[in-house]
């Protein structure tokens, strides 16, 4: 069976910021989507970026140690990105996998773990399934946050000028016939999520997915939102009815997890 993908539409990139910032760090995306290392040739032909221009990109990223060139003069990922990694996984709690491993014991379906990441929810972790058709969302991916159900479970924790304001930088794409495309109807969508403590993606963002997702009561700026996601004939309302208290345990305990973390680090 093919697998199944969870709101995986791409994120336009931005078209502000400094070039020669976003030129580099998409240099380094391309060849960790390529498996880690890759020749000239071929992140060239995965970028807009003139060849020059990659030559002086990446002699830059060697210098700082975030891309290496190897004896093939193939180019790799550098050494000085995996302490950067480790800082940034210890951001979301030491035990975010084994607690989305164990909703994905308890309900069968993928488990995510997604956080506000300026006007998109982006994913930090996640568990598949174990089911040969399944939900699969890419680590660092970012999605959308009016028709997600990690995203509408962080909007839900913001107040009405930060959602309006989000929404009007970005706006309401739709994606399927279910996707909210309109201020008021969110806003009644995020009054509801607020009452009963979850959120719910009804096909909203991809035909045939059904996701529920709770708040992450952090008590800091890091707002965040797990969620549990499947196929809609999988996800049945009984299936949700099982997932939310299991996600709200879940929710309290990485929100532990980040408090003690927070305040060992003081």
């Amino acid at each position: 069976m093919t697998q199944a993908s969870e709101h995986v539409t791409a994120v336009p990139r931005s078209t502000g910021g400094v070039q020669s910032v976003q030129r580099a760090l998409d240099l380094v995306e391309i060849v960790a989507a390529g498996g880690g290392q890759m020749a000239i040739g071929e992140i060239a032909a995965g970028s807009d970026i003139p060849l020059p221009t990659i030559h002086r990109l990446l002699k830059t990223l060697i210098e700082r140690g975030y891309m290496r060139q190897l004896p093939n003069r193939r180019y790799a990922l550098g050494y000085r990105l995996v302490p950067l990694g480790i800082a940034a996984g210890a951001t979301v709690g030491a035990n975010a996998q084994s607690v989305l491993a164990g909703l994905v014991d308890q309900l069968g379906e993928s488990a995510n773990l997604a956080v506000l990441s300026g006007d998109h929810a982006e994913y930090v972790a996640q568990v598949p399934s174990r089911h040969s058709m399944r939900m699969f969302t890419e680590v660092g991916r970012r999605v959308e946050l009016h028709c997600t159900g990690v995203g509408k479970a962080l909007l839900a924790q913001l107040d009405s000028a930060q959602v309006q304001a989000i929404v009007r930088r970005v706006g309401m794409p739709a994606y399927t016939p279910h996707t909210i495309t309109d201020e008021v109807a969110l806003g009644a969508s995020l009054a509801a999520v607020r009452e009963r403590g979850f959120s719910i993606d009804q096909e909203e963002q991809e035909l045939g997915v059904r996701c529920v997702a709770v708040p992450i009561p952090t008590g800091t700026a890091s707002w965040m939102a797990i969620s549990v996601s499947g196929p809609l004939g999988r996800m049945t309302d009984e299936v949700v009815d099982r997932a939310v208290p299991l996600l709200r345990q879940a929710a309290a305990t990485l929100a532990a997890d980040l408090t003690g973390s927070l305040n060992s680090n003081r």
